[in-house]
């Protein structure tokens, strides 16, 4: 295992989030046509405190959350050595002519969102699509996909890895930049 650098800590990741709402309230006054959809594995914790934080900030315990799992629709799919395991999709709102805001935790080659953005098709039709990620890798797209809400950006090398700590699963919410050594 090689090195790895902070990136946020537990009061940083909080702070971003917090942002990233004000942005997104700017952008959606009142949320009666917007959705938030987190994409399944570890953008649905984003996810869960963007619209936490929302309810809190605005006082509308009325904003949608769904999840939503790509496995199927990647295009690496049948490309793995070793089957890939589906996650929960859960989305119990109507998306046809909503504003979806899609949710993950890191933006790198822009795959997992073409994925998320095909999934999503089988719900209905939004009316707009808007992307929100935690961290974006800039340097690294392999598709022409850009967050319109971004915490944090990083220019890194494809020999290192970002690491997004969840307190739900890793015990505290922090991120980091590991360098993989091959």
């Amino acid at each position: 295992m090689g090195k790895r650098r902070l990136i946020l800590n537990q009061k940083q990741t909080e702070l971003t989030i917090q942002r990233l709402c004000y942005q997104i309230i700017e952008n959606h006054n009142g949320f009666t046509e917007s959705v938030l959809i987190g994409l399944q594995p570890r953008g649905i914790y984003l996810a869960k405190r963007i619209h936490a934080a929302l309810q809190d900030i605005t006082g509308n315990k009325n904003i949608s959350l769904g999840s939503l799992d790509t496995t199927f629709f990647r295009d690496d799919f049948r490309r793995r050595d070793s089957p890939l395991i589906a996650n929960k999709t859960q989305i119990d709102f109507i998306i046809e002519n909503k504003k979806v805001i899609l949710i993950d935790d890191v933006l790198y080659t822009g795959r997992s969102i073409r994925a998320g953005l095909d999934a999503m098709l089988a719900y209905g039709r939004p009316g707009l699509v808007e992307l929100l990620v935690l961290i974006d890798r800039r340097l690294s797209r392999h598709l022409p996909i850009e967050p319109n809400y971004v915490g944090t950006t990083i220019d890194s090398v494809s020999s290192e890895r970002v690491e997004v700590n969840w307190q739900e699963t890793d015990g505290d919410d922090e991120v980091f930049l590991k360098e993989n050594k091959g």
